[in-house]
């Protein structure tokens, strides 16, 4: 485990597990939220963010944490590990919400610029509706990377014993 993917649905805890097991491997982490963000929530353009991407793919250990579905491809080409966090609907949408209440009127260490955390309804509609088909994407696109190492998580109790053995 040198270069390592951590993909989910948004509020499943991928940022945290990455922290962790940042600490725990002594691998840097990339947060796709950081290169994408700029302040007051206005993002790089695809072409500025694809730059910044291909400096951190290059490098020789690295775990990655996000989704941004367009370069999920080109991740998986460069990693050996993909950490898959897929829970329910209801377990990202109170992770989400913790998130928030935990966050809100700051901006997190893990995104790019000022982008102070709100709340947003039209954020957790897509969770609600898109998680069932953000899950059915990635493992669409992990088949097609027959090599990888895969680690499916299907609750936040599989992760915390994932980490204790490390």
């Amino acid at each position: 485990m040198k270069k390592i993917l951590i993909i989910g649905g948004n509020g499943s805890g991928k940022t945290t597990f990455a922290k962790e097991l940042s600490r725990k491997l002594n691998i840097p982490v990339i947060h796709l939220d950081k290169l994408y963000w700029k302040d007051n929530w206005q993002h790089a353009s695809p072409d500025e963010f694809d730059e910044k991407l291909m400096a951190e793919l290059v490098k020789d250990t690295w775990i990655i944490d996000g989704n941004m579905k367009r370069t999920l491809p080109l991740r998986l080409k460069h990693c050996d590990t993909v950490f898959v966090f897929d829970f329910s609907r209801i377990m990202c949408m109170l992770g989400a919400i913790k998130r928030t209440f935990q966050n809100y009127g700051k901006s997190r260490n893990d995104m790019g610029g000022y982008c102070p955390e709100k709340i947003s309804l039209s954020f957790y509609k897509s969770i609600w509706k898109g998680t069932k088909n953000t899950m059915a994407n990635f493992y669409k696109a992990i088949k097609e990377e027959p090599a990888l190492n895969i680690i499916i998580f299907k609750k936040r109790k599989d992760v915390c014993d994932f980490l204790s053995k490390i």
